[in-house]
């Protein structure tokens, strides 16, 4: 079952190398040079056309499309929504002497592309080989600005190495991008046009109604005759640059966007509004584009980096993670959530998964607690739907959905969207942990406790009381594993239920202390009544938490124990992935888990647990775990870091900051995996950093991989930005700014300012 990496790549500590165009590769390529910006994401394609097989992939964070399922069970769902495929605002063709470009069919010599983590630009080189004769050097430039959201610079330059003469174009926007899933475009035009010096389209999607203006203005280093290019659904211009042998000539376009999800604006204001940006757009200084995202850059890295000495690839593997999260999400724009392939690709079309508070949030809590927060907010504005979806299954409050883009539930498989309990205990445990560690309470009191009491009225009304052993819990569920259908009282369900409650009571009570007048508007606002906490107190005092008292072991549901056992190292490497390869009923047969259910509690409420727990449910469950979830190595790593088993714990992380580079799964062709690099950020802080965030102030207690000669990596706490280094005698931690935090280090509590503190590792152990 040995994951397998494909390099092919050049190892850099600050890009992304490919040499050589391989067109097997070239979807893989597509998805690891994408580009974003947090409101719009654009794959790795090539602009001029290509022939062969490609993924030509634009995405704008919200916008999505309706597809009808059919389902008439009560409870279930009749339609999803997903992510749609947008605009190719990149659409370029070129042609010299009647010869057009397409690296299908083309002859080209010195192909190279770099994605450059310090400057955020895609750059992409090659010289065209003529059937003429002729010899023409081309470098592609694009970026999505990370300080202009709605803005998109593409940048082409050309270089004749033995001829002068013209080259013809034609750029422009093209709404007629084929949606791959479906087949087709899922978009009609409604207005498009040339005003001034803007050239520019409005279009619609086919069923949910959602508008996006597209436009783009042209600089060059010639003055430009440009002849207007329309047709359905497209709007460009095409034009001849003039090119000398030894010179270069270049063009630049400025692409800008604007989305009406939500039907907010009639279509003339959009299309003005648009209109607007654009003509704002075309008084902007490439030069200024340029040096404002490095500037951009260079504060992210100067606040979360992390350096890792004596290791190359996982160092171009951590620092690429970081870029993408940056890429994917910054908080910007509250309200947007994370696909779990971000915006590269259409695979779980779009949607957000619990991955987002269990596995992303963190990173964004130690990194950008702005983006944390407005995590949140997305799930505070679908509130409203995770109480209608409560209704539709016979509940009250609120019941967050398993997959979703818009707050709707768009998992279309049944026993996901409606056994899969575990996204409201995830949505509450991420606002326990955001406040715990930024200390923002004013969001608690506002939005954080009318969301905790909707998904505590969703749990007290879904789970029952167990007629023989007179204890609650949740029967025909599914836990994060998902290898283990329609159970009853699964462990992670009913303990994080269970810290919900407590969570929820505590909260109120501390409001009705603290902020009285902000407690009276809650329980105006939501109906609470006194009977509702005395219930919600009872039924955490009564939760059943299957455990076996002799084996200190959780059991992951009730009847676990007792499930035929398989030994997974003797499950064929043919057979895997298990989904395409097992009938679906067989997956259910054994002890066999898809990933972390036991454990994943272990690690989020880390300290309530001892040491000889954690140890005893490791060397359970790991040999019963396929990792068939790629989230799923990240937190056995971590576990084995801290019990000690390091070697394990190298073993879990060797391909977590590479997966997508070394396409480990093979599926990185379908787009990068999002909440997974999250994780490998995950895996280091938390692995080897030894980072707690659970307890009464953060903690740590580091180590160091054999491999490594030191690594360092930064966190923001309670205001005060930490960097903590490591090597093989000693570890430092340094407040960079925002004066002096109060940390718990090996057990012991030290106070870290701008002096710094060294300590030895592990009172000199080295792992």
């Amino acid at each position: 079952m040995a994951k397998v990496a494909d390099k092919y790549l050049k190892v850099d500590p600050w890009a992304v190398i490919e040499e050589g165009f391989d067109p097997q590769r070239n979807r893989t390529s597509e998805s690891i040079f994408s580009v974003g910006n947090e409101y719009m994401g654009v794959r790795g394609y090539a602009e001029e056309g290509y022939s062969g097989d490609s993924l030509l992939g634009s995405y704008f964070s919200g916008l999505h499309e309706q597809q009808e399922i059919g389902n008439h069970y009560k409870g279930m769902i009749r339609s999803l929504r997903y992510m749609v495929n947008a605009v190719d605002w990149l659409h370029t063709r070129l042609m010299v002497d009647g010869e057009q470009l397409d690296l299908a069919r083309s002859k080209i010599t010195d192909y190279s592309r770099r994605l450059d983590f310090r400057t955020g630009t895609y750059r992409r080189e090659l010289i065209w080989l003529l059937d003429s004769g002729k010899r023409l050097r081309l470098t592609f430039i694009r970026l999505v600005s990370m300080t202009h959201a709605h803005l998109g610079l593409q940048q082409v330059r050309f270089e004749p190495l033995n001829f002068s003469g013209d080259v013809e174009i034609c750029t422009g926007l093209d709404f007629g991008i084929i949606h791959e899933e479906r087949g087709q475009s899922m978009w009609r035009s409604l207005r498009s046009g040339v005003e001034g010096n803007v050239s520019a389209i409005m279009a619609s999607t086919l069923n949910t109604g959602n508008k996006l203006f597209s436009g783009f203005v042209l600089h060059s280093s010639q003055e430009l005759h440009t002849e207007k290019v329309e047709r359905d659904r497209y709007i460009g211009q095409a034009f001849k640059l003039q090119l000398t042998q030894g010179g270069m000539a270049s063009y630049t376009k400025l692409a800008v966007h604007c989305i009406d999800i939500d039907a907010s604006r009639k279509e003339d204001e959009l299309w003005r509004e648009g209109l607007r940006l654009a003509a704002g757009a075309s008084e902007l200084n490439e030069a200024e584009i340029f040096a404002a995202q490095s500037a951009y850059w260079t504060e992210i890295w100067e606040t979360s980096d992390i350096l890792i000495e004596g290791d190359p690839e996982n160092q171009q593997g951590i620092r690429f993670c970081i870029f993408q999260l940056y890429q994917t999400y910054h908080g910007d724009h509250p309200g947007y959530n994370i696909g779990a392939k971000g915006l590269t690709g259409e695979a779980y079309r779009g949607l957000a998964f619990w991955d987002t508070e269990s596995y992303c949030l963190p990173f964004y809590i130690f990194n950008n607690p702005k983006a944390a927060k407005s995590l949140l907010e997305f799930r505070y504005k679908t509130l409203p739907e995770a109480m209608d979806r409560a209704r539709e299954v016979d509940c009250e409050g609120a019941f967050y959905p398993i997959a979703t883009i818009n707050g709707t539930e768009s998992c279309d498989l049944w026993q996901h969207s409606n056994l899969q309990l575990h996204v409201g205990t995830a949505v509450s445990y991420g606002i326990w942990h955001y406040v715990k560690n930024t200390g923002d309470r004013a969001f608690l009191y506002s939005k954080g406790a009318e969301m905790l009491i909707q998904i505590s009225r969703f749990y007290a009304t879904r789970g029952q009381w167990g007629q023989r052993s007179g204890e609650y819990g949740y029967f025909g569920v599914m836990g994060p594993d998902e290898f283990q259908l329609m159970v009853n009282n699964n462990c992670y369900i009913n303990l994080m239920a269970k810290k919900l409650f407590e969570f929820t009571l505590e909260t109120i009570a501390e409001m009705e202390t603290l902020v009285p007048d902000a407690y009276t508007a809650l329980l105006k606002k939501t109906g609470l009544i006194p009977e509702e906490l005395a219930d919600w107190g009872n039924k955490a005092g009564h939760m059943r938490i299957p455990h076996d008292q002799v084996t200190g072991v959780y059991e992951e549901h009730d009847g676990y124990f007792d499930m035929p056992y398989i030994d997974i190292h003797s499950i064929p490497v043919t057979d895997f992935p298990l989904y395409s390869n097992w009938s679906y009923d067989r997956l259910y047969r054994y002890d066999m888990i898809k990933q972390p259910d036991v454990l994943m509690f272990m690690f989020l409420y880390n300290g309530e647990f001892s040491r000889e727990a954690k140890l005893a449910n490791y060397e359970y469950y790991e040999p019963r775990c396929i990792h068939e979830s790629s989230l799923s190595p990240s937190i056995h790593s971590i576990l084995a870091s801290e019990i000690g088993k390091y070697e394990e714990a190298y073993h879990f992380f060797e391909f977590a900051t590479r997966l997508d580079l070394d396409n480990y799964n093979r599926n990185t062709r379908e787009g990068l995996h999002t909440t997974s690099i999250a994780a490998a950020w995950m895996n280091i802080v938390y692995g080897f950093g030894g980072m707690r965030s659970d307890g009464e102030c953060l903690s740590f207690r580091p180590t160091l991989p054999k491999r490594w000669t030191s690594y360092h990596f930064r966190v923001k706490y309670a205001g005060v930005l930490l960097r903590i280094e490591v090597d093989r005698n000693h570890v430092c931690f340094t407040a960079l700014r925002g004066g002096r935090a109060n940390i718990m280090v090996y057990g012991q509590q030290i106070i870290v300012d701008a002096t710094g503190t060294k300590l030895p590792l592990g009172g000199g152990m080295m792992t």
